[in-house]
């Protein structure tokens, strides 16, 4: 894959989404004509990442307007509130979701249209730009990482975070991708395959593969084999939000990656964009966490790995309380403990450039 693929667009009044259920074996782009349709992707897994799931949203709410019917502005605006409750109910722990969803809310309540079509026009103009900027977000995230990656690093990365994670270029893996591919230095990646979907041997090392980047795929289990034996030089994961003291809420599995790492002497950083952050979430143990089906669980690509009488529990997400993180890397830079200050610092310096 590219980094001119995209794996969130609009084309030909449809919402396009790269299928991440079919990769490495299939690559095929689903397209959605209806609201419904872009929420189910996005429970289903079609798409995934937080900040494919925000773009993904942002483009349903420009889908919503397009197929309304309503010829006022206030009729759009009704038929836009009902789209977002739709929307928002598809997964409950990725902030850009919520994030994306109340940018179009507010840009569609926040003015006076002088015709329903104008509302629908600016509204398929901000999803986007949305797409867009989370592109730049990640060139920039990109940049300000690679410079914690030494020349011959060997880095552990856990869930996918690269374009199929984004709207392109990616977050953790997108620093990955920078330090390698656009600065010329030796990595190696050694890919959690991220149990129970797999996303680490099925999409991250995919992505690898397409970009040549040298990687080995290793069980969950073993990253504290590779950290004590091996040597492990840092850990790259990312977020699907950050609470305002710096506690983050992640694929599960993130949490014991970076017991492991503080055990091990292994520098441990959490990267996202800034929209990821939740400022009011005071804490990690506040983050609703999404419990997703059994079957996840006991069945691999349609073969059941597992008693079908034995229940089994799914979290999709942990939580990493902050004092196991060594830095937060966003499009501002690296910020680092104690977080509750430096978070706030950072939101009170973009409020009052925003202001």
């Amino acid at each position: 894959m590219t980094e001119e693929t995209r794996t969130v667009f609009w084309q030909d009044g449809q919402v396009c989404l790269i299928d991440q259920r079919r990769i490495p074996f299939e690559f095929e782009v689903a397209r959605y004509d209806t609201v419904e349709g872009v929420a189910d992707a996005i429970r289903t897994m079609v798409v995934r990442g937080a900040p494919a799931i925000g773009a993904a949203a942002a483009f349903g709410v420009a889908l919503a307007a397009r197929q309304s019917r309503a010829g006022s502005v206030e009729g759009l605006l009704d038929d836009l509130r009902s789209a977002r409750e739709v929307l928002a109910r598809s997964r409950p722990t990725a902030v850009n979701l919520f994030w994306a969803l109340d940018r179009m809310m507010r840009l569609a309540e926040g003015s006076a249209w002088e015709s329903a079509d104008a509302l629908r026009a600016a509204l398929l103009a901000e999803a986007q730009r949305i797409a867009d900027e989370d592109i730049a977000i990640n060139r920039r995230i990109g940049q300000h990482g690679a410079e914690l990656v030494p020349d011959g690093a060997t880095i552990i990365h856990h869930c996918n975070t690269g374009s199929l994670a984004t709207v392109g270029w990616g977050t953790a893996l997108g620093i990955i991708r920078t330090a390698a591919l656009l600065q010329g230095k030796r990595v190696h990646v050694l890919v959690d395959e991220t149990r129970p979907r797999l996303q680490g041997a099925r999409l991250t090392a995919w992505e690898l593969l397409q970009a040549g980047i040298p990687h080995t795929i290793i069980a969950d289990s073993a990253s504290g084999h590779y950290m004590r034996r091996h040597g492990v030089d840092l850990c790259l994961v990312g977020a699907d939000r950050i609470a305002a003291n710096g506690d983050t809420a992640n694929k599960i599995g993130t949490y014991n990656l970076a017991v492991v790492a503080r055990e091990n002497g292994v520098p441990f950083y959490v990267v996202a964009p800034y929209s990821t952050i939740d400022m009011t979430i005071l804490h990690g143990d506040l983050i609703e966490i999404e419990e997703r089906d059994a079957d996840e669980v006991k069945v691999i690509q349609g073969q059941p790995i597992a008693p079908a009488g034995s229940p089994a529990g799914n979290p999709a997400f942990d939580v990493t309380p902050n004092h196991y993180i060594t830095g937060i890397v966003t499009e501002y830079g690296v910020i680092r403990p104690p977080f509750s200050v430096n978070l706030a610092r950072l939101a009170a310096e973009i409020r009052g450039q925003s202001g």
